[in-house]
């Protein structure tokens, strides 16, 4: 077993985003020898009954959370609650959310997060694209969960795109600043390779677009 545990997972329950049933996630952590796994769907806790039955079964540390997808600019956050009056706080957070917007949309500001930030463990997870540096807008998350919440973590995503180096880098030093804890994460959409076709389909059906025109709307690699 690697001491490695993916804490920023997604599944078939992120809507037209990953290719992978809650269950074949868990199972793939358990083959590639994970510490654990942290599964996180798009402003939805759908997914997490199949995963918790998942990891008893094949005895695999499990996160239990969310992936929190604001209206406002703010970075996208995996929420992670301590314990079950914070599990209850972040059901509470996704039912506003849902309140507010059409039937399977949510719409959520960071503004609602902090209201119900008690107990929860957050890592905010920012897209830095090929050469872009982090904004204000992700020092300014960091610096509101971190005084909302008493501690948070920024994922360092490793995309194979030739720029990891420098993002890691920029990261490292973002995270100094604010006091952050880096975190390893491939944010993984699918448990295994052969999934990227599916995932590619997905994508066209989400963007409504062709696969001979996504261009880079496409994974980068499997």
């Amino acid at each position: 077993m690697t001491d490695f545990a993916e804490l920023c997972a997604a599944t078939n329950f992120s809507f037209l985003r990953a290719a992978s049933h809650p269950e074949e996630m868990i199972l793939g952590a358990k083959q590639l020898g994970f510490a654990g796994i942290g599964v996180g769907d798009r402003n939805s806790l759908a997914g997490v009954v199949r995963a918790h039955e998942a990891a008893k079964e094949h005895k695999v540390p499990l996160l239990v959370g969310a992936r929190l997808v604001f209206c406002d600019g703010t970075p996208d956050i995996f929420v992670y609650p301590k314990d079950r009056p914070a599990y209850a706080r972040l059901t509470r957070l996704l039912t506003v959310g849902n309140r507010r917007a059409p039937k399977g949309e949510c719409e959520l500001y960071i503004e609602d997060f902090l209201q119900f930030a008690e107990g929860q463990q957050v890592i905010v997870a920012p897209v830095l694209e090929a050469g872009a540096a982090p904004d204000a807008r992700l020092r300014e998350t960091l610096d509101l969960i971190h005084e909302g919440c008493g501690a948070v973590w920024l994922a360092a995503r490793f995309v194979l795109d030739g720029e990891d180096r420098r993002r890691l880098r920029l990261l490292k030093n973002l995270a100094e600043q604010t006091g952050a804890r880096l975190i390893a994460t491939t944010e993984p959409l699918h448990h295994v390779p052969e999934r990227r076709a599916l995932l590619d389909v997905l994508t066209c059906v989400r963007e409504k677009t062709t696969l001979d025109d996504a261009g880079r709307l496409l994974a980068a690699n499997a």
